[in-house]
């Protein structure tokens, strides 16, 4: 969500920050703004609606000096995506920028304008510049205003604070919100995360829980919730400061598409000792958890990551003997779910080890005394730093907003994780790991052969541009997969889509069907085929526009009944929800070309939710 930077630099400040802002765009955001001292310690304060070029535009028109300044790209929450709402916002000699919700803004801003204090915008934010303002009028200094403003602030957030009158002086808290301390050569920075301030430097700091910084170009101090002075170590974040770059490729989304067969390769290759043909935990946390003393496995998580766990359901019970119930976060966290006093595992999966809800949900876990385990593609994150045990993604950097490569690296991951439980569990044999070590190692050229079929697909997509409403269907492990090529259809083409268990069909979703409703059916020919099939004659028989997602025997074993087909090529029927997911990528990547729309980018969607 929101994305934060902070300078305290030693030349321009502008580029800088509009340098670091880009980067953030993955975050989602609907506008953005800048403010800077100039040389007499003025503030100085530009902000547009829309995208970053209309800022660039507005700076251009209207440049601002000065090496000092924060900067912010905002997804709305109150109030409008307008240029009033845009941060930072400013109240007297304080400029503030804000990832987060204030819950209590509104009696806090009733406080304020019964002391006279007059609000320009719709938004939670301005509420914390006047906060502020009206502690150092009060006579407090700067450091006080903030720390008694933040005693006085509940809900979430990541701020950066400016002061006009101080050329060397930052202050950033976080509650909720990520936020860390990038240390240069006599500069200083702010940013919502370690992509943010990478340009600038690999030094990184990442404040904890409810610390805040008071940040000088030469040093920066930190205090925790009780405003104590604590050291947080210094991290050295490798390979964040390359340019993030589309190449030759329309869109990042399906740059990260075609980026698969090497991010699924390098996850599988951190799990799997090929040599050896035995699957290995990375990290020092492997030996945190003991899988053969767990007797029951939640797995909790948000959006895609949710469906990358629905189909580690079926592994874990099928290949570890273990019971597995999944959850959505946001509900999770609120329904004060009944967990085992003993034996019971919690493990979270998260592309950007930040989401808020999955977060709480780890700590609610954490203190009802589960172990816990984080499937991440971010070590350094919240989650990543919170779980006893890490289980890496090695996707790399994701900047489209429609999780791809995260999403099929998440499942390498866990299809890894599962077969170490099996042995660990005494549920497997060894020539049972031996075949599915293999199966995972053999994935990353059967995603090359798949990527093949992008003009095939490409071609396809032109005539479910023009639906009005998909359906996506399949059966066990591959039902999720129906889910996500779902998702995915909706969140960037704008298309009504809906994944269905197959054998749901005739429990309602029939009624929908008819010649306008294109039909995925994600059906390897397994051993649950010859039911998938039956159904697609179904659908078949009412007109409905049958695509089917198979092989080369299911393919010929559906015969005519498909309107159409995309013939993968034949693999164990392990990996096959990894591989599958690669077609309805495409599929949906290129009817929201078709359509039109902002693929990297969106409407109304965040790449990282770091509030509820």
């Amino acid at each position: 969500m929101c994305g934060i930077i902070g300078i305290l630099g030693s030349e321009p400040a502008a580029p800088r920050i509009i340098e670091a802002l880009k980067r953030l765009e993955y975050r989602g955001y609907d506008s953005a703004g800048i403010a800077t001292l100039d040389a007499d310690g003025a503030m100085q304060r530009r902000r547009a609606p829309g995208k970053l070029k209309n800022l660039d535009e507005a700076l251009a028109s209207d440049p601002v000096t000065g090496d000092q300044g924060i900067g912010h790209t905002r997804w709305a929450t109150h109030g409008l995506p307008t240029q009033a709402n845009a941060h930072p916002h400013v109240s007297g000699p304080v400029a503030v920028v804000h990832n987060g919700i204030i819950e209590n803004f509104r009696e806090l801003r009733h406080e304020l304008e019964a002391k006279g204090h007059t609000f320009q915008t719709e938004t939670d934010t301005e509420t914390i510049a006047h906060l502020i303002a009206a502690n150092m009028k009060s006579g407090m200094s700067e450091i006080e205003a903030v720390q008694a403003g933040l005693g006085r602030l509940e809900g979430a957030f990541a701020l950066a604070f400016l002061f006009e009158g101080r050329p060397d002086m930052l202050i950033g808290a976080r509650k909720g919100s990520p936020l860390a301390i990038g240390i240069g050569e006599g500069e200083m920075f702010l940013g919502s995360d370690a992509l943010a301030v990478a340009p600038f430097t690999n030094r990184v700091v990442y404040l904890e829980e409810g610390d805040w910084c008071v940040l000088s170009r030469e040093s920066y101090r930190i205090f925790d919730k009780k405003n104590a002075e604590v050291t947080r170590p210094v991290t050295l974040v490798q390979g964040a400061g390359a340019a993030v770059e589309k190449g030759n490729y329309r869109h990042f989304m399906q740059k990260e598409i075609f980026e698969q067969p090497d991010s699924t390769a390098r996850t599988i290759g951190a799990y799997v000792n090929v040599l050896k043909q035995t699957v290995e935990l990375p990290g020092e946390g492997a030996a945190a958890i003991d899988w053969s003393e767990i007797t029951s496995l939640q797995m909790i998580a948000c959006g895609t990551a949710h469906y990358a766990t629905r189909v580690a359901e079926y592994w874990f019970e099928q290949v570890a003997g273990l019971p597995v119930k999944t959850d959505i976060a946001s509900e999770f966290r609120y329904r004060e779910p009944a967990l085992p006093k003993t034996g019971g595992l919690a493990l979270f999966v998260s592309q950007s080890g930040e989401t808020a809800d999955t977060l709480a949900a780890l700590r609610y876990c954490k203190e009802k005394g589960l172990k816990t385990a984080a499937v991440v593609n971010v070590p350094t994150s919240s989650i990543a730093r919170e779980a006893d045990l890490v289980l890496p993604t090695l996707a790399g950097p994701e900047i489209g907003v429609a999780s791809t490569k995260a999403f099929t690296a998440q499942l390498s991951a866990l299809a890894a994780v599962a077969i170490a439980a099996g042995r660990a569990r005494g549920t497997m044999s060894r020539d049972a790991e031996i075949r599915l070590s293999r199966a995972l190692t053999e994935l990353p050229r059967l995603i090359s052969t798949t990527l093949l079929l992008d003009e095939s697909i490409a071609r396809l997509a032109r005539d479910i541009a023009k639906a009005t409403d998909v359906i996506y269907l399949g059966r066990g492990v591959h039902y999720p997969i129906a889910l996500e090529g779902a998702l995915k259809l909706k969140e960037i083409s704008y298309i009504h889509a809906e994944g269905y268990a197959s054998g749901e069909l005739k429990h309602g979703p029939i009624a929908l069907i008819d010649e306008e409703t294109p039909v995925v059916f994600v059906a390897p020919f397994d051993g649950l085929f010859d039911k998938s099939l039956s159904n697609l004659q179904e659908v078949a028989a009412r007109r409905g526009e049958v695509i089917l997602i198979s092989d080369a025997a299911g393919i010929r074993a559906a015969a005519d009944a498909p309107a159409h087909r995309i013939e993968l090529p034949d693999c164990d029927p392990f990996i096959a929800p990894i591989l599958y997911s690669v077609p309805v990528q495409l599929l949906a990547y290129h009817v929201a070309v078709e359509k039109g729309t902002d693929v990297d980018q969106p409407r109304n969607l965040a790449k990282s939710v770091t509030v509820e």
